[in-house]
């Protein structure tokens, strides 16, 4: 490639980076006390939007919007289950990366490992069966 062309591609590179980039706090909390359960909560919390990733980590504007309401009802001087209380309240407790145990949310906790068991007792079984029956008898006579 020419020199030129890598230029070009730095160039484009640089710039997709600076628009990627962006703060995600707008205004820091000077309390270190503060900024510990400000960061606390918003890793507990999930995005919405993104549904994968906390409000800490999206730059969606719902998580920038939680995470401003979160710093608000820090400086308010609420406590950190006040905020989680609000929060699910008023979104469920789909917000919480780690939802309580409840009758409901069963299937979420124990839902994976008891399809995790089932299968490997399948696939346990499908292979002491295949060991019992011997191999496959094809019909084709070499001789």
């Amino acid at each position: 490639m020419t020199a030129q062309v890598w230029r070009k591609g730095l160039a484009w590179l640089a710039v997709f980076l600076a628009l990627s980039v962006q703060a995600i706090d707008t205004e820091t909390l000077e309390d270190p006390e503060l900024r510990a359960r400000y960061e606390t909560i918003t890793f507990e919390l999930r995005c919405l939007v993104c549904q994968n990733q906390t409000i800490a980590d999206s730059n969606a504007e719902l998580a920038v919007d939680l995470r401003n309401q979160v710093r608000e009802m820090l400086l308010a001087g609420q406590s950190d289950n006040d905020i989680r209380d609000y929060m699910t309240s008023r979104y469920g407790d789909f917000v919480l990366y780690r939802p309580p145990l409840r009758r409901r949310t069963v299937a979420l906790w124990f839902g994976p490992a008891v399809a995790l068991v089932l299968g490997f007792g399948v696939l346990w079984r499908v292979v002491s069966r295949h060991r019992a029956v011997g191999p496959a008898v094809t019909g084709d006579d070499p001789g």
